[in-house]
């Protein structure tokens, strides 16, 4: 019977992951829908192989530093219960590749591609793994601290802040070393327009996150007997809560409409297991204004030249998702309790703060070694004529 039931769990895991690994190409739609033409095979490209250079570092070295385990055993030893141990690493390694993926968005269009393979290769197998055994593992001891302090531990049940207020907040330096895209803003101080390239593909990238967000949420409980319908009815009101207020503060722009979903979803993350759906509403719907409010602030007045709006989306949404855990997740405001709003915030700023360091290090390092930028003629003719020697779709037929 324990054989029978690991191996449940074991298939349960798996299809975990292969919906958050299908929400990679979300990734990469949504970003190839928003760059401009000539950057789109860039995008593309990046997210795939992004993903594998994550797998060798998380492989190798960051799932060793989150939980200390390692698979340099025999194959009899790593197959025990089904493999679950594997199946497991597989889920947890499309969390961390997100990233990356994260990141990618941001300084699309102008970041030369094998320096940024690079600073994925050391987030991911040094910076996210830190702070993702802090709370996951209870490394270092902070949470029993936490505990000890304010009567709970940090919550954050599938990753608003260990996976997207991360991603977000170590985007913002690396988009601030990189500079604004060439042309972006004038010495005027007025701002060249440039709009999506393609909403077809900015919407399909939109749903297939949407879709696989549910995986993300929802088997984010690695074990059937412990899934709850809860967390996928609120992952669901905090996707239409994101969507209505971006619908609302957007002015029904479709760039904001279909990331109103995402920045929903960042949001519940952290406490689908513990809200009541209209808290999860709620907080879907304050990240939805906020991601619009912010992008608008950034993009406009701070003249932040982040392309997808990473930070807003990712960085500030993921935040406000590990501080709504501990305002719509206790049971005055109808939730199950257990958590505590000072041990959110303190954790909240202690993802923003590691994922602040640990950007500027290894973003800082790169451009002081090598350089992160494409040089300016690359950057006119655009990344994917200068890097994969190819254009997205052929500008005219081949003669003899």
């Amino acid at each position: 019977m324990e054989a029978l039931q690991s191996g449940s769990d074991v298939l349960f895991v798996l299809l975990g992951g292969i919906m958050v690994l299908a929400m990679h190409a979300g990734f990469a739609f949504l970003e190839l829908g928003t760059v401009r033409k000539k950057n789109q095979v860039n995008a593309l490209v990046k997210i795939l192989t992004d993903f594998s250079v994550s797998t060798i570092a998380y492989f190798f070295i960051g799932y060793g530093i989150a939980y200390g385990v390692n698979f340099f055993a025999d194959a009899a030893a790593l197959s025990a219960q089904n493999g679950y141990a594997l199946v497991k690493f597989f889920f947890l390694l499309t969390f961390a590749a997100a990233i990356p993926a994260i990141v990618s968005g941001g300084i699309a269009e102008r970041a030369r591609f094998n320096p940024q393979l690079a600073a994925t290769f050391a987030l991911v197998g040094f910076v996210y793994p830190f702070f993702e055994g802090m709370v996951w593992n209870g490394n270092y001891g902070v949470q029993d601290w936490l505990a000890a302090a304010t009567g709970a531990k940090f919550h954050d049940f599938a990753g608003s802040v260990v996976v997207h207020a991360v991603g977000g907040w170590i985007a913002l330096p690396a988009v601030i070393l990189l500079g604004a895209r060439r042309g972006r803003y004038k010495g005027d101080g007025m701002m060249s327009a440039h709009p999506p390239s393609n909403i077809p593909f900015l919407a399909l990238g939109a749903w297939i996150l949407t879709v696989g967000w549910f995986g993300f949420n929802v088997m984010s409980a690695q074990l059937i007997a412990a899934v709850s319908g809860l967390v996928a009815v609120n992952s669901l009101m905090a996707m239409v809560g994101g969507t209505l207020a971006a619908l609302i503060a957007g002015r029904n722009d479709p760039g904001f409409i279909h990331n109103g979903p995402l920045a929903g979803l960042v949001a519940v993350c952290a406490g689908s297991d513990l809200m009541h759906p209209l808290g999860a509403l709620a907080t879907g719907a304050i990240a939805g204004a906020l991601f619009v409010g912010m992008f608008t602030v950034t993009q406009n007045r701070w003249k932040i030249d982040d392309v997808l709006g990473v930070w807003p989306l990712h960085g500030l949404c993921g935040a406000w998702g590990g501080i709504a855990a501990g305002i719509f997740g206790t049971e005055a405001l109808g939730g199950l309790g257990g958590v505590s709003l000072g041990a959110q915030v303190i954790g909240t700023l202690g993802g923003i703060a590691i994922a602040l360091a640990g950007g500027a290090l290894v973003y800082g390092a790169l451009k002081r070694g090598v350089g992160l930028r494409l040089d300016p003629e690359a950057e006119f003719t655009g990344a994917d004529l200068s890097i994969h020697k190819v254009s997205a779709t052929a500008e005219r037929e081949t003669n003899w």
